[in-house]
């Protein structure tokens, strides 16, 4: 998220996030270009928070050769990312779609939320992404035991009964379901040490540890296009 420091030292910026509450104007050009450009490669995008939109940067490293791109957000929740559904996933025409959300959702980075809240969201982006013939990857949200920016929520719980629901919701809907709670999780519902920087996000070890799990669940899923 912008920091309130930068956003006095430069107002225009805070008032473009004030303005542009989903953020639209961050991949608005890039996504002209690959419109004019179109593809005959298969696309995927991954599409998400700041977990996503770090992991971007790796994705030549860890998918090499594959066509994989990031609309990821820093800071955004599932009402946000359901705004720019249309323009950053849709108009895009990829094959298929990873979504990865509901965490900052729990932090109450845009206000309060609840389950029925996040889960609402996510079923009106797999709705929109099934009636524009856009495969879906449903992610589970990683586990933390607590966020820097909004201690004492403990979303460790909270975090556990969304995956409970996304996993049954994929499998009514016939999704891929990438389980990274469980290949992540350590005995305080957080991220193990190793694979995160902070408790929240994962770094290049944690990164490892989700490449394949995903990819794998983007070819089958391909596969049945």
């Amino acid at each position: 998220m912008v920091s309130l420091a930068l956003m006095i030292s430069n107002p225009e910026l805070g008032a473009q996030e004030e303005n542009d509450w989903a953020s639209l104007a961050r991949y608005r050009d890039a996504n002209a270009e690959l419109t004019l450009l179109g593809s005959t490669e298969t696309r995927v995008i991954f599409y998400g928070n700041s977990i996503t939109d770090t992991w971007a940067s790796l994705f030549q490293e860890m998918f090499p050769g594959k066509r994989y791109l990031g609309r990821g957000i820093s800071g955004q929740t599932t009402p946000q990312m359901l705004v720019r559904f249309p323009q950053d996933v849709i108009r895009l025409k990829p094959d298929a779609v990873v979504i990865l959300a509901g965490t900052n959702d729990i932090a109450g980075n845009t206000g309060p939320s609840n389950q029925t809240m996040i889960q609402d969201n996510i079923i009106s982006m797999v709705d929109l992404a099934k009636a524009n013939a856009i495969s879906v990857v449903l992610c589970s949200v990683l586990p933390v035991s607590d966020y820097p920016w909004k201690p004492g929520l403990n979303p460790g719980p909270k975090i556990v009964e969304l995956n409970a629901w996304m996993r049954q919701f994929a499998k009514n809907e016939g999704l891929e379901y990438v389980d990274y709670h469980a290949a992540m999780v350590n005995d305080s519902l957080g991220l193990t040490r190793d694979l995160t920087y902070d408790g929240v996000h994962p770094n290049h070890a944690g990164y490892q540890v989700m490449a394949p799990l995903v990819d794998a669940a983007i070819s089958r899923t391909l596969e049945r296009r």
